[in-house]
């Protein structure tokens, strides 16, 4: 694996800026750029980037909640963030395998990543596709998805534009899914996920659970290249600026 860059990133962001700085991190790897970003959220519903969501979800039961929302650039759909571990990872697509592949691939180094918290993970067999009134992105599972005991414990999508690739995906630690049931109209399937928290029975803090993410990737990939602070400024500059479509309760909403 060509060089890449690891950016441990704490912080909790709003999901606005949080979307802002993936969508500038797959931008940067159309120029040849290689990232992987560990990060947190303030609490936040998002959306799948072709979901019916407000046909799909109670848009007055969600400002009555007080909610944040956002819609991601990448599919899939909704997922609450709030207790979890989120990963992005941003590539260049040349030589790279299938949408398949590499989602399986990233899974892969995350049932390695689980393994070192001493959770033993499996990746899902292959199944159909739901679609995207099947309710929230943890009431089931896709082939190749991260599963613990019939549980899902990480929500991934993809996006591919140009000549580069984004993949980002939740890890659960604290908090289940039950959120999203809360503002979904109409049936509501079974919340199929799972934290960490209750799987391990002991809290799995976010430092620990980056810091067994960052070292599955470094046992494939190797270590990663340092990154310069005016590096990381540049690029958080860059998403503030491009910010405003995922600010926006048009883009936000959008779909029938």
């Amino acid at each position: 694996m060509p060089e890449y860059s690891l950016w441990s990133d704490p912080l909790p962001r709003p999901g606005w800026l949080n979307m802002a700085i993936d969508d500038t991190l797959l931008a940067r790897a159309e120029t040849g750029e290689r990232w992987v970003r560990l990060y947190a959220w303030e609490p936040t519903l998002s959306f799948g980037r072709h979901e019916p969501a407000r046909r799909r979800y109670d848009a007055e039961r969600i400002a009555s909640l007080g909610l944040a929302v956002v819609r991601r650039p990448t599919g899939g759909r909704a997922v609450w963030h709030a207790g979890e571990l989120t990963y992005g990872v941003a590539l260049p697509t040349d030589g790279l395998g299938s949408i398949t592949e590499v989602y399986r691939d990233l899974h892969q180094l995350l049932c390695s990543a689980l393994g070192r918290l001493g959770v033993q993970a499996t990746l899902a067999p292959p199944a159909r596709a739901e679609g995207l009134d099947a309710g929230a992105c943890f009431a089931s599972s896709a082939g190749s998805e991260v599963m613990v005991a019939g549980r899902k414990v990480v929500g991934s999508a993809q996006l591919r534009r140009g000549s580069a690739l984004l993949q980002h995906g939740s890890m659960l630690l604290e908090d289940d899914q039950t959120v999203v049931a809360q503002v979904t109209c109409g049936p509501v399937p079974m919340d199929r996920s799972m934290p960490l928290r209750r799987i391990a029975q002991r809290p799995v803090p976010w430092h620990q659970a980056a810091a067994a993410v960052a070292d599955a990737f470094a046992a494939t990939w190797g270590a990663p290249t340092p990154i310069p602070t005016e590096r990381l400024t540049e690029v958080l500059a860059s998403a503030a600026a491009t910010s405003e479509r995922f600010r926006s309760p048009a883009w936000t909403w959008s779909g029938a």
